[in-house]
């Protein structure tokens, strides 16, 4: 039996990771999963395009391998995008159990199949989808599924705080034992104790002034993680997706690069054509080819925007492949289906993160990392599409297989200090909160964006140096609030961000710097790790005071 806030497994994230993960273990375990908006508002529930799986015919794992590796630019861990290949069939067929409804599509024959798109750095027509809403379908169908459970409990405008880790156990020194988590409607701080925690939190993009991502993507799991003292790797690596819409009304509506895998082209404001100055594949080239084309071609014309054509599609085909895309931009005056779409680069995903290995495991004990806030090796230093849900399903399994086995070994958790409030007030300067927070995404988006130079790294960090202390002043002070925790996360991540880019004396994948534009071939890749001065934990996560 589950005693009041004590649980087998915590989940810290309510997306494809964490609920897939939730359901695979919940049959033998007591899961509690808690969300620190909405339970199905994550990225996953954004998520357009698809999931990459090997299921044509003329299609082959070694394809999908090569093509994953050569998006990596060399540092995608072989062993781990093996395995995520190769699981790609099985974990679709799951999805399809847990009753997500694929678009299908006739063959010549009268047998019903898979339609597959193609998108970008895909050698194949690969890409598994929903129409243009696949996120929706999973994350709906995951959600549905995990409130039916009778061993999974979901708690919706929770955000956690800090990890509760403790440092004497006798084989690994640190282990986790639970968190501690604020509720957002009564405001208060809960404990809540763990014998294992699985951070499925999703990414950071929101650390920039424009991103795709919905606003919960604040890197909270990142930071959780680097405060307890785990390794984190390759933050340099942040992808920014080609073709965000640019309307002043709609700010982080993304535009699927299926909308180019079916053949969309990318336009200057006099519909000339560009791509093809940049790469032969053309409009579909990697991303950070693409984001980098757009934003050259940006800066070198003064414009405010490159154009995505798909009307010289038949309508019926637009409507049927793209309903979301469409009724969008129908909203806002624009018909894709006569005119091209307005559209910018924009932070899109996180490919660096906690370092973990092929079980998901992280440095600490009983601490796990799935999805987006996780770096399995699978990415590299660049990811490419579509391989991002396949990652949350397949790390997820291979998460709940290793704890199937080692849940009933892990510590039991013991009594954790309340969180004491004593010494703290009610804030009455919030707009300390919101100012930083403005200025933190705008200074990363001018100085550590999509191209970068060492003197605007540099004031970047300066200008963090000066946040961490005015954050930390306001944390030690007042009440928590969920935007605080947010702020507080975010600038962890802008320091790990800028770090892990100073570090790196090469332009490889995504991070493109000015002052080393050239890709260094002269010696082994490595990969960015950082690694946090370790304390003790209460030392270094006091308890508010």
């Amino acid at each position: 039996m589950t005693k009041l806030n004590v649980y087998d497994v915590l989940v810290i994230g309510s997306g494809g990771a964490g609920l897939s993960l939730a359901l695979r273990l919940a049959d033998t375990t007591q899961v509690l999963v808690i969300s620190k908006v909405a339970i199905s508002s994550g990225s996953t529930y954004h998520a357009q395009g698809g999931i990459s799986a090997v299921l044509d015919a003329n299609d082959s794992i070694e394809s999908h391998i090569k093509d994953t590796l050569k998006a990596g630019a060399g540092l995608c861990d072989l062993a781990a995008v093996q395995l995520t290949v190769e699981q790609g069939e099985k974990n679709i067929e799951w999805l399809k159990q847990q009753g997500v409804d694929f678009t299908k599509k006739k063959e010549k024959d009268g047998k019903i199949s898979l339609h597959l798109n193609r998108e970008g750095g895909h050698s194949h027509r690969r890409i598994v989808h929903t129409a243009d809403a696949t996120g929706k379908a999973v994350s709906k169908s995951l959600v549905q599924r995990a409130q039916e459970h009778p061993n999974i409990t979901l708690l919706e405008n929770h955000n956690a705080v800090d990890l509760i880790i403790k440092n004497k156990h006798k084989q690994s020194g640190q282990y986790v034992q639970g968190a501690y988590v604020l509720d957002i409607a009564s405001k208060k701080v809960k404990t809540i104790s763990a014998k294992t925690v699985i951070l499925a939190t999703g990414g950071a993009s929101r650390v920039y002034l424009y991103s795709t991502n919905p606003d919960v993507s604040t890197g909270d799991g990142i930071a959780l993680a680097w405060r307890a003292g785990c390794r984190i790797s390759n933050m340099e690596f942040m992808q920014f997706h080609p073709t965000c819409l640019f309307h002043p009304k709609e700010r982080s509506f993304l535009i699927s690069e299926a909308v180019r895998g079916e053949g969309g082209k990318l336009l200057l404001p006099d519909g000339t054509e560009f791509m093809h100055h940049y790469d032969p594949q053309k409009e579909l080239a990697p991303r950070d080819i693409v984001a980098r084309a757009i934003d050259n071609e940006i800066k070198k014309h003064g414009i405010d925007c490159v154009y995505l054509d798909i009307s010289h599609k038949p309508a019926d085909f637009i409507k049927q492949h793209f309903p979301t895309i469409y009724k969008q931009c129908l909203s806002l005056g624009i018909d894709i289906t006569q005119q091209p779409i307005p559209v910018v680069p924009a932070a899109h995903y996180t490919c660096g993160g906690v370092m973990t290995d092929l079980n998901a495991r992280t440095d600490i004990l009983g601490l796990y990392a799935v999805g987006e806030v996780a770096s399995t090796g699978l990415h590299g230093a660049n990811r490419m599409a579509s391989n991002s849900l396949l990652e949350c399903l397949v790390f997820a399994e291979r998460a709940a297989n290793d704890l199937s086995k080692t849940l009933s070994n892990l510590p039991e958790p013991e009594l954790a200090p309340e969180w004491d409030e004593s010494k703290v007030s009610d804030s009455d300067e919030e707009v300390v909160v919101s100012h930083n927070w403005d200025e933190l995404r705008h200074f990363m988006w001018n100085y550590v964006g999509i191209v970068r130079t060492n003197k605007r790294l540099n004031r970047a960090m300066h200008r963090i140096e000066i946040l961490k202390q005015e954050i930390a002043e306001y944390y030690g002070n007042f009440r928590v609030t969920s935007d605080l925790l947010e702020l507080r996360n975010l600038v962890i991540v802008a320091e790990l961000i800028i770090r892990s880019a100073l570090l790196r004396k090469e332009s490889r994948g995504l991070h493109y710097t000015q002052d080393y534009p050239e890709t260094d071939d002269s010696k082994a890749v490595e990969n960015t790790i950082l690694y946090p001065t370790i304390k003790r934990w209460e030392e270094d996560n006091k308890i508010q005071n």
